[in-house]
C-alpha cells in the first residue's frame, strides 16, 4: 500500500468521502447539462407554439395529441432502452439517445401537418426514454445505497433548474432571433436549443467511464475502495444461494418485478407523485398568471422562484437523507411539505406572496420525493433486476404525467383552481402512503449496517 494509500485507508470515511467527490466532479457536471437539454428539448415547444400555431394553423388540440405522443413515445421505450443499455454500455447508449434526440428537436423545426408534428413528438419520447433511467442505473454502477439520494437530486435539479430558466430562456432566442429573416424565430428556437444535444452526446462517450475499474483518472486503491462499497451492498440483496443459481432470463426478471408487491406498490406511488407534479407544472402558469395580476414582475420569472426554491431544497434534503441513512421518513415528510404548501396556497386565496410562498413551500417535497423514491428503489434491486426495475417505476411516473393533466383539466373546469390544488393534495397524501405500505411488502434483507449503505435500514427506518 502506497503512502496516499495508507492515509486515504486511515482517514476512514473522510477518504471515502474524497474519492465520491472526485467521482461527482468527473460525473455529475456533464451529465447534469445533458438533462438540462434534454428538459428544454421536452418543454420549449410550450414557447414556440403561439408563433408557430400561427405561422401553420395548429389548434390547441394538436399541441395536446402531440403532448401524448410524446408521452406514449416514452412509455413504449424505457424498459427496451435500459435493457440495451445493459448489453452495449452506458456511452455508446448515451451517445444513440442524444444524437437521435437531437436530430429529432431539430426536425420539429421544419414540420408542415399535424402528422409530422405528432410523428416527431412520438420520436423525441422513444429517444428521450432511455435517458433518465440509463443515468439512475449508470449511477447505481458508482455510487453505494446510502450515498445514492444526493447525487440523484444533484442530477434532477438540472432539470428543476432548467425549468427556472426556460422561459427567461426562450423569449430571449425568440426576441433575438426575430432579425434573421432565413427562418422565423419559432424554428430558431427549437434548432438552436437542439443542437446542443449532438455535441454533448460526443462529450459523453469520450469524456464518461463506463464503471470504475475503466476510470483512468481513478487510482487502483480508488477503484478498489468503490469495489468494496459496491459490493457490500449487492451482498445484503443476495441470498448465498443466490450466487450459485444460472441468470434469469430477460422475460423471468420481467415477470418477477410484475409480481412482487412492493414494486408494483412503488410504481403506484411514482405514479401518483409525478402525475400530481406534472399536473401541477402544466397549470403552473395559469396560476401565476393570476395570482400577478396587479403586480409588475413578469410571471415568468415569478415561476421561477418555486423551481429554484425546490432544487435548493431538493439537494438539501436528500443530503440529509444520506447522512441519516433514511428515507421512509423524508419521503413521507416531503408528501407533507407538498400537501402543506398547496394548502397554504388554496388559504391565500389568490394573493401573489402568500400563494407564492406556498407553492415554493410545496416545492421542496414535490422536487426532493423523486430522488428518495429512485434512491429507495435501486436498494431493493439486485444487479439482475435493476435495468428493469428502474425502467418499469420510472415509466409509471411518465404514465402519470399523461394521466395526471387531462383529469385535472375536469376537476379545474368543475371547481376552479382551489379545487385542482385540493385534489393534488389528496393524491400527494396518497402517494406517502402507499410508500409506506410498499416497504412494509418489501423483503427483509440481512447484512451490515446502514453506514454501509444497505437497503433495509435505509428504506425502513
Amino acid at each position: 500500500m502506497n503512502h496516499g494509500a495508507k492515509l486515504l485507508h486511515l482517514r476512514g470515511a473522510a477518504g471515502m468521502n474524497a474519492i465520491y467527490r472526485k467521482v461527482s466532479r468527473r460525473l455529475l457536471p456533464l451529465l447534469m447539462l445533458c438533462y438540462a437539454v434534454a428538459f428544454l428539448d421536452r418543454v420549449n415547444i410550450g414557447y414556440a407554439k403561439l408563433q408557430m400555431g400561427a405561422a401553420l394553423d395548429f389548434s390547441e388540440q394538436i399541441y395536446a395529441w402531440g403532448a401524448g405522443a410524446f408521452f406514449i413515445g416514452y412509455g413504449l421505450f424505457a424498459l427496451p432502452c435500459n435493457l440495451l443499455l445493459e448489453k452495449i454500455g452506458a456511452r455508446t447508449t448515451l451517445l444513440r439517445i442524444m444524437l437521435c434526440w437531437g436530430v429529432t428537436a431539430m426536425a420539429s423545426a421544419f414540420v408542415l401537418h399535424p402528422v409530422e408534428f405528432y410523428a416527431l413528438r412520438f420520436l423525441l419520447g422513444v429517444f428521450e426514454a432511455g435517458f433518465f433511467p440509463g443515468v439512475i442505473l449508470y449511477l447505481t454502477r458508482w455510487y453505494p445505497a446510502a450515498r445514492r439520494a444526493r447525487v440523484i437530486a444533484l442530477f434532477a435539479s438540472a432539470a428543476l433548474l432548467a425549468g427556472a430558466a426556460a422561459g427567461p430562456l426562450c423569449s430571449l432566442t425568440l426576441d433575438y432571433m426575430s432579425q434573421f429573416d432565413s427562418l422565423q424565430n419559432w424554428q430558431w428556437l427549437l434548432l438552436l436549443h437542439g443542437a446542443p444535444a449532438l455535441l454533448l452526446g460526443v462529450a459523453a462517450y469520450f469524456t464518461l467511464a463506463e464503471r470504475p475499474d475503466d476510470a483512468a483518472w481513478l487510482s487502483p486503491f480508488e477503484q478498489q475502495m468503490i469495489a468494496q462499497e459496491l459490493e457490500r451492498d449487492e451482498d445484503a440483496f443476495h441470498a448465498p444461494a443466490d450466487e450459485q443459481a444460472p441468470p434469469p432470463s430477460t422475460a423471468a426478471v420481467i415477470l418477477s418485478l410484475l409480481r412482487d408487491p412492493a414494486l408494483r406498490l412503488l410504481a403506484a406511488a411514482n405514479l401518483l407523485s409525478m402525475g400530481a407534479t406534472y399536473t401541477l407544472t402544466f397549470w403552473s402558469p395559469m396560476l401565476m398568471q393570476r395570482w400577478s395580476v396587479g403586480s409588475h414582475i413578469a410571471p415568468e420569472l415569478l415561476a421561477a422562484i418555486p423551481g429554484i426554491a425546490g432544487a435548493i431544497g431538493m439537494v438539501l434534503i436528500c443530503h440529509d437523507s444520506d447522512r441519516r441513512h433514511e428515507r421512509r421518513g423524508h419521503f413521507v415528510a416531503c408528501m407533507v411539505l407538498a400537501a402543506g404548501g398547496l394548502g397554504m396556497a388554496i388559504a391565500a386565496d389568490n394573493g401573489l406572496a402568500w400563494s407564492l410562498a406556498g407553492l415554493a413551500l410545496a416545492s421542496l417535497g414535490i422536487a426532493s420525493a423523486p430522488p428518495l423514491l429512485v434512491a429507495i428503489l435501486t436498494t431493493l434491486l439486485n444487479r439482475r433486476r435493476a435495468a428493469a426495475g428502474i425502467a418499469l417505476v420510472c415509466t409509471s411516473g411518465l404514465l402519470g404525467g399523461a394521466i395526471g393533466p387531462a383529469c385535472s383539466e375536469r376537476v379545474l373546469a368543475w371547481g376552479g383552481s382551489s379545487a385542482m390544488l385540493a385534489a393534488l393534495i389528496v393524491v400527494y397524501v396518497a402517494a406517502g402512503a402507499i410508500l409506506l405500505l410498499a416497504l412494509r411488502r418489501a423483503p427483509q434483507h440481512g447484512g451490515p449496517d446502514a453506514g454501509h449503505g444497505h437497503s433495509d435500514k435505509i428504506a425502513r427506518s
